[in-house]
């Protein structure tokens, strides 16, 4: 006999995954507004004035962007209800979003450092003024964007977003630098090397975005929980015997799912087991997805007597 229980919580602990539902949500989405107009502006002027510098900092900001973006569009499909199609609903989405994100990412990368490599044996012709004006009121953007995301919710979304903008203000001193450095010496090669360090930037970020995505997909422990500690305090509760089939993983962020098997002594004790090993996984852990199932072992058989037949 199995008796399952399940939890379906909704918890906060999301890389960015509640974007959209939290209080701070219209400054996140005005921050987002404003940086990648700004991307796309600089993306033109990189490419008027022939700054690789200018191109690279304008993918740091559209990858960064767009990794929200997508982050708070899938966090919107998550909240779907489930179907009779997909029982857990859409919460994958954010999942898929970033990988899709970190593989864009790659490619971009990919062209910078051919570019890059491209233009350290033919140098060519670079509107340094440009560069410098462009990359200046980047940097501008940059800080007003993390002033409104410093002013708003400090929830772990807003703090994500805080961390890519400081990361997209050093694309923009490089490109500062570059254009100083040409229009002051006339020394083009700095704006490819320049670019090959922002490049370098995006690739840890990309890299560390795909390993998580990867270790998501492969229903991986997530990084915060460690598996034994899981197991000895199911096993420490009072009425279990045995725990196995213990199964840790991430359904999308912030959502973490348990199922485990108890070997308890009798069916009667199971509700107060249940609900001390939910309390326990909550507190402990920060699991709330829980499915258990309670094994009670088979009774040993009875033993008859051999069978003697009567004397005559």
């Amino acid at each position: 006999m199995g008796v399952h229980k399940h939890d379906h919580p909704h918890g906060e602990g999301g890389h960015h995954a509640h974007a959209a539902a939290s209080g701070g949500n219209g400054k996140l989405a005005a921050a987002l507004l404003l940086t990648l107009s700004f991307a796309a502006i600089e993306a033109v002027a990189g490419w008027w004035s022939g700054s690789l510098a200018l191109l690279s900092d304008a993918a740091h900001m559209l990858t960064d962007s767009s990794a929200l973006g997508l982050a708070a569009g899938a966090a919107w499909l998550a909240r779907r209800p489930p179907s009779t199609r997909h029982s857990y609903g859409l919460v994958r989405a954010e999942v898929l979003a970033a990988l899709l994100n970190s593989l864009v990412m790659l490619v971009l990368i990919g062209y910078i450092v051919h570019e890059a490599v491209d233009r350290l044996g033919t140098p060519r012709e670079i509107a340094g003024d440009a560069v410098i004006g462009v990359a200046a009121i980047g940097l501008a953007v940059n800080l007003v964007v993390a002033w409104v995301l410093s002013r708003g919710e400090h929830t772990l979304n807003s703090r994500a977003a805080l961390l890519h903008v400081l990361g997209d203000a050093l694309g923009s001193v490089a490109a500062i630098a570059a254009g100083i450095v040409i229009v002051t010496t006339g020394w083009t090669p700095i704006d490819p090397l320049l670019s090959l360090l922002v490049a370098a930037l995006i690739l840890v970020s990309a890299l560390r975005l795909l390993r998580e995505v990867v270790h998501v997909l492969m229903e991986g422990v997530p990084l915060h929980v460690r598996l034994d500690a899981v197991g000895r305090d199911l096993a420490a509760l009072e009425g279990v015997r045995r725990v196995h089939d213990l199964h840790v993983w991430t359904l999308s962020s912030g959502i973490v799912a348990l199922s485990a098997h108890l070997e308890i002594r009798t069916l009667a004790d199971w509700p107060a087991i249940l609900a001390a090993a939910r309390q326990t996984m909550d507190t402990r852990h920060g699991i709330r997805h829980v499915t258990l199932q309670p094994e009670v072992p088979a009774a040993a058989p009875l033993v008859r007597a051999p069978h003697r037949p009567p004397h005559p």
